[in-house]
């Protein structure tokens, strides 16, 4: 089982879990040219998407949805709340899941992690093949039990770091958007990302992605030094997924 990211921030998601014959999209926010694009720079064209999965609607994970989808004829899954959410985005049909139960997809497991987002029925996932098990967590305003429960004991963590609050605090923004990115619905800062790992056992953990990182509100170097030092760990051992580039193919190992 190996994963990438085509890219992680406010222009645009992507991100790519593979296992057998099996390749998962989760969300496609850049437009159909740039996404074939980008899977190209990972050996990859859109016939080899299995499926792809909706986290929720906003632009920068659903804007390229619609059209890459039914170019290529891939199956899109997503909840309801999300599926009536994505109109404006041109998304008009989608295979559906209940956020609380597991989802068969090819060789993987997909197990939706309801999380509290500024969005119509939002999720994120972890993703296993019966051996790894991949935890997908951004666009967060908080840290609930049920996120730290459904975290637990992750081979690979891919973990919003948004903002630092402080840049926020005194960054560019309008103050309606400070309120809402750093509020209980709104996105997971350095911070709070930090606190989470604290609170998981991560001794199994072989990659830990920090992704979102707002490009006005935060940089690789703060979001690093927060999970580091949650973790004790090494500086450069934190992976951090760019918004330009994403993140190059990373495979979990089976313990011999």
């Amino acid at each position: 089982m190996r994963f990438a990211m085509l890219g992680s921030g406010s222009r645009g998601n992507a991100t790519l879990v593979e296992c057998g014959d099996t390749i998962v999209m989760v969300d496609c926010g850049f437009s159909a040219t740039e996404t074939r694009a980008r899977l190209a720079r990972l050996g990859l064209e859109p016939d080899d998407i299995s499926v792809l999965l909706i986290t929720h609607e906003h632009s920068d994970h659903v804007n390229g949805a619609a059209r890459f989808a039914g170019r290529h004829e891939i199956p899109v899954w997503c909840t309801r709340g999300t599926l009536a959410a994505c109109a404006r985005a041109g998304l008009q049909s989608a295979e559906t899941f209940d956020p609380q139960l597991q989802l068969d997809l090819g060789d993987l497991q997909i197990v939706p992690l309801t999380v509290p987002h500024d969005a119509r029925e939002p999720t994120q996932f972890t993703i296993t093949d019966g051996l790894h098990k991949l935890g997908i967590l951004t666009d967060t305003g908080s840290i609930t039990d049920h996120i730290r429960r459904r975290l637990a004991d992750c081979d690979a963590l891919i973990l919003e770091c948004n903002h630092d609050s402080e840049m926020l605090e005194y960054g560019p923004y309008p103050e309606p958007l400070k309120a809402r990115v750093g509020g209980p619905l709104g996105h997971l800062s350095n911070a709070q990302a930090a606190e989470l790992l604290a609170d998981l056992d991560c001794g199994a953990l072989q990659h830990l992605v920090a992704a979102h990182l707002s490009e006005k509100n935060n940089t690789p170097a703060l979001a690093r030094a927060a999970l580091a030092g949650a973790l004790n760990c090494e500086l450069q051992w934190i992976q951090v997924a760019s918004q330009d580039s994403g993140l190059d193919w990373r495979e979990l190992l089976t313990p011999v």
